[in-house]
C-alpha cells in the first residue's frame, strides 16, 4: 500500500510547481525496482488529488526497467531475475543503472487568460 504515500508525494509535487494553476496532466518514471503496481497507484492518485489543484488530471507512468552494471569490468545488463552477477565475467559487484527511479519528468497546467487592460 505504499503506492497511497507514493500518489501524496506526487500530488504535492505537482501543486506546488503548478503555480496555482489547475494540473491537467501529470508524467511519471518509475524504476521496475521501485515495485509499484500501475493501476494501485492511478487508484491512490485520482483518491489523492481530489479537491486539489490535480482533481481530473490524467497520470501517465513510464515504467523504466531495471539494468545493472559490474562493478569489475563494466559490463551492462537488464535485470530479469534476481542474480546480481555479472554475466560477462562472473564477478558478483553490481550497481543499479537505472530501474531505481521515481521521479515527476512533467506537468501539464492550463494557462491563465491575460488580464484585459482597458
Amino acid at each position: 500500500m505504499h503506492e497511497l504515500s507514493l500518489a501524496s508525494a506526487i500530488v504535492d509535487t505537482a501543486v506546488r510547481h503548478a503555480a496555482g494553476r489547475r494540473v491537467t496532466g501529470v508524467y511519471l518514471r518509475v524504476g521496475h525496482l521501485r515495485q509499484v503496481v500501475p493501476a494501485s497507484l492511478h487508484f491512490y492518485f485520482e483518491h489523492v488529488a481530489r479537491g486539489t489543484l490535480c482533481e481530473g488530471a490524467r497520470l501517465e507512468q513510464e515504467v523504466v526497467p531495471a539494468r545493472l552494471a559490474c562493478e569489475a569490468c563494466g559490463h551492462g545488463w537488464a535485470l530479469e531475475v534476481a542474480a546480481f552477477r555479472c554475466p560477462a565475467c562472473g564477478a558478483g559487484g553490481a550497481r543499479v543503472v537505472s530501474g531505481d527511479e521515481l521521479e515527476v519528468e512533467s506537468i501539464d497546467v492550463e494557462e491563465r487568460e491575460a488580464a484585459c487592460t482597458e
